[in-house]
């Protein structure tokens, strides 16, 4: 759980709460002098002990409170939680290099990541918003956000492998996480790769980058324990623990894919987590709050608490 401000700049008017402060005891000061005109404001004081007192401590409470309410609620502030994940959205981000016509699946690595991500809309619900990117040495958006899955399904049909040479996650986390700011779901991303980030952005930048804006991560490593051939040549193996990092630190999981079963499996898996990072913007109950508050204020001391004119 995480409290963030949308608008901290706004956070500065705190620097004002002990103005607020001493214009109270000023405004009790002058009461009390007026007050001080009745002859009988001794036995008044006397029959009321540390009613008074107590009245007046409660009422610089109440004015603390509904003013941090006030600056809070400018300030936009947010809470961030993990909670029952059936409302987020996705990207879906599949390596697009060279290495994926590798043949250790039938009939490669990339058709085999097709389809795959292509059963994975059927487990989620269609509240949910889907977005594709592929990368190699550069990132592609082929879809933007969207919860038409037969618009996606075409448009996963059509991934091809990209001559780009080179391999950039941080690119494609980056432009990713761009594909899902303006969501207000829980945000996640499903990174497929059969290699390791060779070129471009750091991995820990753009990890850095997903924190901030409060994206999951979800890697899979897809390729067998051997590895494969294209073209007669030797393909590198995977990354595990650079994938296990990404995947880690942001409170994502990272899945191994071997086979088309374990493939479907960690889609889905990943389809039916429970948990996921949702946000609530606090700001228009904080001002509730501090509405209700005001004007139980005004009640008060209009009537029970009222002064002596």
């Amino acid at each position: 759980m995480e409290i963030v401000f949308n608008h901290p700049i706004y956070l500065w008017f705190l620097l004002a709460l002990p103005l607020l402060i001493i214009t109270h005891f000023l405004s009790l000061k002058s009461t009390k002098k007026k007050a001080l005109k009745f002859a009988n404001f001794d036995a008044i004081a006397r029959v009321t002990g540390n009613q008074i007192l107590s009245y007046n401590a409660g009422l610089l409470f109440v004015r603390m409170f509904i003013f941090l309410l006030v600056i809070f609620s400018v300030a936009g502030v947010t809470l961030w939680y993990s909670g029952m994940g059936s409302n987020f959205d996705f990207v879906l981000a599949i390596d697009t290099s060279s290495s994926m016509l590798v043949d250790d699946f039938t009939p490669n690595r990339i058709e085999v990541a097709k389809s795959s991500a292509k059963e994975f809309l059927s487990e989620i619900s269609s509240d949910n918003k889907v977005g594709v990117v592929t990368f190699a040495g550069t990132t592609f958006i082929d879809k933007e956000l969207t919860n038409d899955f037969d618009e996606v399904r075409y448009v996963i049909d059509n991934i091809g492998v990209k001559k780009t040479g080179g391999t950039d996650l941080g690119e494609a986390i980056v432009t990713s996480v761009n594909l899902l700011l303006n969501s207000d779901k829980g945000k996640s991303i499903i990174l497929l790769t059969d290699g390791q980030s060779n070129i471009g952005l750091p991995t820990v930048d753009a990890v850095e980058y997903a924190n901030l804006k409060h994206v999951t991560i979800y890697t899979i490593g897809i390729g067998t324990e051997e590895g494969g051939s294209y073209i007669g040549e030797a393909i590198l193996k995977l990354d595990e623990e650079g994938l296990r990092s990404i995947a880690t630190s942001t409170e994502g999981n990272y899945y191994k894919a071997e086979d088309k079963e374990s493939l479907d499996y960690a889609y889905k898996e990943i389809a039916h987590l429970t948990e996921t990072k949702i946000k609530k913007n606090l700001s228009i109950t904080f001002l509730i709050i501090a509405f209700i508050l005001l004007l139980m204020e005004w009640l008060l001391i209009n009537t029970k608490y009222r002064t002596i004119p």
